[in-house]
């Protein structure tokens, strides 16, 4: 399955555009709160570096695209309706809101840098918010939605049941816990940071409770803060007071800018790489003064100054950094690098870091060959890989199985 990513935060603070930025969609994007209420859908793209420079091959991708030598490798994003307080308890469209969550591996949250929004995501003065509460205010929401979900039909029913089945206290959480995109590992390691391994949760106390959910989700669903609309006066001094409160890791952005940059770069306008410091005007005489202008303000105010729109930062830091992902490339001939239709280099797939070769084939290519695998061959070495083998960062592998000819 595909890396899933989703895209939450305050009602009009950005979620939609970013959206249409990284995918170039045409979701609906308004000032009205709770515009989204269907969420919203996108194949975006990761940037990793291609291996065709290094092998100095020329490529021609099939599932991902290559851009002077980066591979952009589809991912999925889910846009949903936006969070405001109590929405774990159905507020607003809280719960539709976080049940659209469930699949996700990472949450980027678009925060309105500007403080121009109030609680329930309504226009207010520029600066009257401050952007550190909804952050505070979204984490809560999403955890207090893990412990209801965790509580839901009964728990004191559940955790008594637990002892007079002796069952394992894994196994139950996990079943209880199922189509939440959660692993037993995450489980245990959760239990181990919030001190409870090894005890029956019908003597946990509500605190308990609290705090293991607190620590499950940032496990299991880590969120990534995106400083949205950055190129606003206000923007910066706002970001630098943000930092001295929230310690993580925090993308300055401009979504509505992405979507200029990569909208003008269909239509032949100019040309841009998305993640990018820069662009190239191709015809300036098809735009207009305005855009040109506008162009020009997007060079200074944020390319100059951040190194890029963010964006496609976002994208590759919750995908590479955050997620753990690498990517891997399988290819049929060693010495070519390419697969029976003589295509090179045709796929690159993203992975999680400490995948093993078997699982990669069983997971990414087909069960069948996973099930008749005899071992890998590393077409950068040609040394045999037995199926225990840990796959790497851009690790190009031959698969032998007991039906290749």
């Amino acid at each position: 399955m595909a890396l899933i990513i989703g895209i939450i935060g305050k009602p009009s603070s950005g979620k939609t555009t970013f959206l249409n930025a990284a995918c170039l969609t045409h979701a609906k994007v308004s000032e009205i709160p709770f515009t989204t209420i269907e969420p919203n859908k996108g194949i975006a793209y990761v940037k990793s570096r291609c291996v065709c420079k290094e092998l100095n091959v020329n490529d021609n991708p099939k599932n991902s695209i290559c851009i002077d030598g980066n591979r952009f490798i589809p991912i999925n994003l889910i846009d949903v309706a936006g969070l405001v307080p109590d929405a774990h308890r159905g507020k607003g469209l809280g719960n539709k809101f976080l049940n659209d969550l469930i699949k996700a591996d990472v949450l980027l949250h678009i925060v309105d840098i500007t403080g121009s929004l109030d609680k329930s995501g309504k226009l207010v003065s520029m600066g009257e918010n401050d952007p550190y509460e909804d952050i505070l205010f979204l984490e809560n929401e999403i955890n207090l939605w893990f412990k209801e979900i965790l509580e839901r039909e009964d728990w004191t029913k559940f955790t008594k049941a637990i002892s007079t089945e002796k069952r394992k206290v894994v196994e139950a959480l996990y079943d209880r816990l199922s189509g939440v995109k959660i692993n037993k590992q995450q489980i245990i390691l959760s239990l181990k940071k919030s001190n409870l391994e090894g005890q029956n949760p019908s003597k946990w106390k509500d605190t308990d409770l609290l705090e293991f959910v607190k620590t499950l989700r940032r496990i299991s669903k880590p969120i990534l803060v995106l400083a949205n609309k950055i190129d606003k006066e206000i923007s910066d001094d706002n970001l630098r007071k943000l930092k001295t409160k929230y310690l993580d890791t925090i993308i300055p952005c401009s979504a509505l800018a992405e979507h200029f940059l990569r909208k003008y770069h269909e239509d032949k306008l100019i040309n841009y790489i998305p993640g990018s410091d820069e662009f190239e005007i191709i015809n300036e005489n098809k735009l207009s003064s305005q855009e040109i202008d506008m162009l020009k303000k997007i060079k200074t105010k944020i390319l100059n100054i951040y190194g890029g729109t963010g964006i496609q930062k976002a994208l590759d830091y919750a995908s590479f950094t955050i997620a753990n992902q690498i990517c891997v490339y399988p290819v049929s001939d060693i010495n070519t690098y390419s697969d029976n239709k003589e295509n090179v280099l045709p796929d690159a797939f993203l992975v999680k870091k400490g995948t093993f070769l078997r699982d990669f084939i069983r997971e990414k290519i087909h069960s069948e060959l996973a099930d008749n695998f005899m071992f890998g061959i590393d077409a950068k070495t040609k040394k045999r890989l037995g199926e225990n083998y840990e796959l790497k960062d851009r690790d190009i592998i031959k698969i032998v199985t007991s039906k290749s000819k």
